[in-house]
């Protein structure tokens, strides 16, 4: 395998060379890693002549000096990082990891029946990797996506996530990535699997912190399996360091008469991404995609998702709103692919943005490609500020302007925010970000 020398990928091919899993891995995982690295090193980091990339420049992470991050001795440090967090508060299953590595010792896993496994994926791999291997890789195509390849490489652990037919896990699952990176260039990379078979329940809690503010990079995947008339829905919070990149796949098959949300709050790092992929592959299933993302400075957050119809019946609906202050970017790409047999969809796509600051811009582009000829789908994007209309009315009736802006900007994030089904998870979302926009003068227009 040669890198092409002119993409970047030269250091990370060279840590390949140089990487040992801390488990035992199975004997067909060495493969899948191989094809992974050899994908990555043949398409390189992506760039500004990329379709798919056209509005947000990584080349601030191509340049980094990656090291892979090691396993790092908890300490004080990760301990108060959890406790202060906001998921603290939330009751259920919890896996930690730090700097990509499972902690036992900040992980509690209550008691599970029926057949449940909650459990780190290194873990997993090392005991029974029958089931695993049906899966994994399978969601997360490498073909097009070099960061997905990457993370197929390289990555070091994750949770994996079985949930058998009929079973319904009462609590959500969280899975919390604490970064305690030590110096620029560290690379975490988290790989997640999760597997909900027919008629059962589960929601999954993700989140991402730190205790620390270098230019580290977290580069994370997970994948989703929900079987028929399975009930799944997966809450991501992105809250990594300032300094911090993110970019993550989220990819997902989900089957008949499922019913699948994925929710994704991207509040922090200096550049974020989600690449979402899902394919509708039963009938008569409905899935739900929505996004919130607070900037402000010079951060870039960025949601890329498509969406397949492969089956007849379907519904889709994407919400993302996007609260943008100072010089911030906020991107939105999305595309509803309805396959010829695809009949009666209904698909529904929007998007919009809230801009704070006169500087701040927003790139939006909602799209449909429809092969069937009955359906019913939809997409909009707006791009502005707050009506001055309906501040005035909140002034006449009493409030002042910074009353009546908070109000109407938490309103915006709270259409989002009202969808997360899990009652739980959703009080501990509303406090995040209510907190973020009461810490932040600027999105309040002090």
């Amino acid at each position: 395998m040669t890198p092409n020398v002119n993409n970047g990928t030269e250091s990370l091919v060279a840590r390949f060379s140089q990487f040992k899993s801390l488990a035992p891995q199975p004997k067909w995982l060495p493969a899948l890693r191989q094809a992974g690295i050899a994908s990555f090193a043949e398409q390189g980091f992506p760039t500004l002549r990329d379709e798919d990339w056209r509005f947000t420049n990584i080349s601030p992470i191509a340049k980094l000096d990656f090291q892979l991050a090691s396993q790092a001795v908890v300490n004080g440090a990760e301990i108060a990082a959890l406790d202060k967090s906001v998921f603290a508060a939330l009751n259920g299953h919890r896996l930690v990891f730090v700097n990509g590595f499972f902690s036992a010792k900040l992980s509690s896993i209550k008691p599970v029946a029926g057949g449940v496994r909650i459990e780190s994926l290194a873990s997993a791999l090392a005991q029974d990797s029958a089931l695993i291997v049906k899966h994994l890789g399978k969601f997360a195509h490498i073909a097009g996506n070099s960061f997905a390849a990457l993370n197929q490489a390289l990555f070091t652990d994750g949770a994996f996530i079985f949930v058998p037919q009929g079973v319904a896990v009462a609590e959500p699952v969280q899975l919390i990535y604490i970064s305690s990176a030590k110096q620029d260039g560290d690379t975490i990379l988290p790989r997640n699997l999760v597997i909900a078979e027919a008629n059962s329940k589960l929601t999954v809690v993700e989140s991402y912190i730190s205790t620390v503010n270098v230019a580290y990079f977290t580069n994370a995947v997970m994948e989703i399996v929900a079987g028929d008339n399975a009930a799944v829905e997966h809450v991501k919070v992105q809250d990594e360091a300032a300094a911090a990149f993110h970019i993550a796949t989220i990819a997902g098959e989900f089957n008949r008469a499922s019913n699948v949300s994925v929710h994704s709050f991207a509040l922090g790092a200096k550049i974020s991404r989600n690449n979402i992929r899902t394919k509708l592959a039963g009938e008569g299933l409905e899935c739900i995609l929505n996004g919130l993302y607070l900037t402000k400075d010079e951060q870039i957050a960025d949601h890329h998702m498509l969406v397949e119809h492969a089956q007849p019946h379907c519904a889709s609906h994407e919400y993302f709103n996007g609260i943008l202050d100072d010089k911030s970017k906020g991107v939105f790409h999305g595309r509803i692919l309805v396959q010829q047999i695809a009949q009666k969809t209904d698909a529904k796509q929007t998007n919009k943005n809230l801009l704070l600051s006169d500087d701040a811009t927003a790139d939006t582009k909602p799209q449909l490609e429809i092969y069937a000829d009955d359906v019913k789908c939809t997409h909009g994007a707006t791009i502005g500020q707050l009506n001055d209309e309906s501040i005035f009315y909140l002034r006449s009736r009493g409030m002042s302007m910074d009353a009546a802006k908070q109000m109407l900007i938490h309103a915006f994030a709270g259409e989002i925010i009202e969808r997360i089904k899990c009652e739980p998870a959703r009080e501990v979302i509303d406090k995040l970000v209510w907190d973020r926009l009461e810490a932040n003068p600027h999105l309040i227009g002090k």
